[in-house]
């Protein structure tokens, strides 16, 4: 089922993957033929069992990886580069928070404006307002050793965000925190998502968070990764524990529970 409001009939991807394989030197073949449209503002996850290239997908788009085959394209790009290019105007949240330990949370946020050449003064101040939409106001003097898990994790998604990107790739970002510090951060992610209207891409292995926060679920099969199905998500937002405890969403994780048990039995 597609629903035209997740996936845009007639409207170009932002990007476009064709193709796209991944094999490294060691001969694991981690990806294989994947096809993928990010469309403009819609949220995505990938899901799927471990091992199945989640992880190295989202390394491809965001170039910190070179594919072995296959394309990916920037149809939507606005810009191009001195090269003529189309710039990649992303974020990028890991697993880990990967904090400078020795900088203060203003600091650790300002670090991608300083690496623009961003002048000081609005570095600062455009940090500032990004750690107060991720509740953070008050911490900005706060070292990564005097912060919690989730908290870090709000410094880590602020400094990919106050680029202000195009998209924003995160990789299992809350997979290490409790369920009450989980949800929160999805209820928090969902309303910066509907404020500020970027692509994400999300990687999880849960059915019930993809379902949560997402227009779209790529389900992926294991080793080789691939696209094996898709799930729409047609439930509109704002979502809440309303929606956590509805019908339509148990529907809709049993659903992605079959489509990813059929990937891995693939």
């Amino acid at each position: 089922m597609v629903n035209s409001a997740s996936k845009p009939s007639g409207l170009r991807p932002l990007v476009s993957v064709r193709g796209l394989s991944k094999k490294f030197s060691n001969g694991t073949l981690a990806l294989r033929d994947v096809d993928l449209d990010l469309f403009p503002g819609e949220f995505v996850s990938l899901l799927g069992p471990s091992g199945c290239g989640k992880s190295t997908l989202l390394r491809l788009i965001s170039d910190l990886s070179a594919p072995s085959a296959g394309t990916i394209d920037w149809p939507g790009a606005e810009s191009a580069d001195a090269y003529g290019k189309p710039e990649h105007s992303l974020g990028f949240v890991f697993q880990e928070p990967t904090l400078l330990p020795w900088a203060p949370t203003l600091e650790n946020v300002t670090l991608p404006l300083r690496l623009k050449h961003m002048n000081a003064g609005e570095a600062r101040d455009r940090a500032a307002a990004m750690l107060d939409l991720v509740g953070l106001k008050g911490f900005e003097k706060s070292y990564p050793r005097e912060l919690s898990g989730g908290m870090k994790m709000r410094v880590s998604i602020a400094r990919a965000l106050v680029t202000e990107p195009k998209v924003l790739l995160m990789d299992e970002p809350f997979a290490a925190l409790d369920e009450i510090t989980r949800h929160k951060l999805n209820d928090d992610l969902l309303a910066l998502w509907e404020r500020n209207r970027f692509t994400a891409v999300f990687v999880t292995h849960s059915v019930f968070e993809s379902v949560y926060l997402s227009q779209r679920v790529v389900v992926m099969a294991a080793r080789p990764g691939r696209v094996m199905s898709e799930v729409m998500v047609d439930a509109p937002f704002p979502r809440d524990n309303l929606f956590r405890t509805s019908a339509d969403y148990a529907h809709l994780c049993r659903l992605g529970s079959e489509a990813l048990k059929a990937a891995i039995d693939a």
